[in-house]
């Protein structure tokens, strides 16, 4: 146990530091918080200073922390079953599965576990691929500035600038990039609802120039890159077009699932029916790892006389299954998806406000409690403070700046290039949501100042 006020909580950082790797940065100016303790919507360093955690860590602890009914069905699972190879029948498995049955959207029928967000779509585009084996349709189309994981293929189907450090030598091919619904900075250079969702169109364009597709992946709210939400009528003209054109449509619901949009998953706002469903994070709240593959029947059908080639050894794994069975029943007897819902319409409010008050706010999304404000040096032409070429380079950011200033102030806000993802956990109050929202209004200032 490392005591508070101790050298040995400086030397916990030291070690992670030197003998651990982290993420998506340069090692050499890695300097991470030491966090020794959470509770509720606050977690605790190790000089004993509290923050309040407005992003659920990475938009994954929808149910805050040191959640009671979580843990003790991790300990009752731990003492019944702590694990059994994926090839057997649990009880936590059945019970998971027809509670999943009775959230997700109706056409999906069939599931598979893992551990990530990566892993499940890594096995949406390997179920993609054996389903049109026959046809070798192994393309499949996703968008730019998108996310969907760190692994072969699912950093192949990213969007944004991470895949690019390993896009010669490690990607998978047959993936096709697309045009975002991202109306504030269009790529086509037009407005909606003038443009008629030409950027959905698009892709009727390249299923039939590029021939061989077999799938369209889409974030039904774009996640780390923006939260953009997209515009109405954009889902479901993707899923007119995939469905003419016999195309699978998968809907990456690794983040905007699980009530973060104020429906149990985003595509219900549109009342969208994916062929596949992936999703992570907010299963368990984040408590343990899992991930869901979600098909439909069609899909399913066809694996009853063909061969699924895919799996791992913790697929199913009966304690993190018991995270999501106790998780799921947080979500439904507390009404966390209706409170996402209605708390957010007051989040949505307050951020048009911190739009106004500051020039350097170019614009404000969100949809239930999934939120982003993007910085601008320059309204008018929308000109952003850094390239993704500096966050590469390890280069210190406007975000990084307000975002150290907020952690001084004790509020935690995930910042990604230009912006900031709000994604307070479900059970947020409103008293802290407003905590929240005034440090970053009072950070705020600090990009204001620089606005030429």
């Amino acid at each position: 146990m490392i005591e508070k006020n101790s050298d040995k909580s400086n030397e916990v950082g030291k070690i992670c530091t030197e003998l651990t790797y982290g993420t998506w940065r340069k090692q050499g100016n890695w300097a991470p918080l030491t966090v020794t303790g959470a509770k509720g919507t606050y977690f605790t360093d190790s000089v004993g200073k509290r923050y309040l955690d407005f992003s659920a860590q990475l938009m994954c602890s929808n149910l805050g922390h040191g959640n009671e009914r979580i843990r003790e069905a991790i300990d009752d699972q731990l003492a019944r079953l702590e694990y059994v190879q994926p090839g057997y029948a649990t009880e936590v498995r059945a019970e998971v599965s027809l509670l999943l049955k009775d959230v997700l959207p109706s056409s999906l029928t069939k599931y598979f576990f893992g551990a990530s967000g990566t892993e499940a779509n890594e096995a949406a585009i390997k179920t993609v691929r054996m389903f049109f084996q026959k046809e070798r349709r192994t393309k499949i189309i996703s968008n730019y500035n998108s996310y969907h994981g760190s692994t072969s293929g699912s950093i192949s189907l990213t969007g944004d600038f991470r895949r690019i450090p390993v896009d010669t030598y490690y990607s998978v091919s047959g993936i096709v990039h697309s045009i975002p619904p991202y109306c504030y900075r269009c790529p086509l250079n037009l407005k909606f609802p003038e443009c008629n969702l030409a950027c959905a169109d698009y892709n009727q364009y390249l299923i039939t120039n590029e021939g061989n597709v077999g799938g369209m992946i889409v974030e039904p709210v774009t996640g780390t890159n923006g939260v953009i939400v997209p515009p109405d009528g954009y889902l479901q003209k993707i899923r007119e077009i995939t469905r003419e054109n016999d195309v699978l449509l998968i809907t990456d619901e690794v983040m905007s699932g699980w009530g973060r949009t104020g429906k149990w998953f985003a595509v219900d706002n549109w009342d969208v029916k994916p062929d596949i469903l992936t999703t992570a994070k907010g299963i368990t709240g984040a408590y343990l790892p899992l991930s869901l593959m979600a098909t439909n029947k069609r899909i399913a059908d066809y694996f009853e006389e063909n061969y699924f080639a895919h799996g791992h050894t913790y697929e199913a794994h009966p304690v993190s299954l018991a995270a999501a069975k106790a998780a799921i029943k947080e979500y439904k007897e507390r009404n966390l998806i209706e409170r996402s819902r209605e708390l957010g319409k007051k989040m949505k409010a307050r951020l048009e406000e911190i739009k106004d008050r500051h020039r350097s706010v170019g614009d404000v999304r969100s949809i239930g409690l999934f939120g982003a404000v993007e910085l601008v040096k320059d309204r008018e032409k929308k000109t952003p403070f850094n390239s993704y070429r500096e966050k590469i380079e390890g280069k210190p950011l406007m975000t990084d700046k307000i975002s150290r200033r907020a952690m001084e102030m004790g509020v935690y806000i995930n910042n990604w290039l230009n912006h900031f993802v709000i994604a307070p956990p479900l059970v947020i109050s409103e008293e802290d949501m407003t905590k929240g929202l005034d440090t970053l209004d009072e950070c705020l200032k600090l990009s204001d100042e620089e606005v030429s």
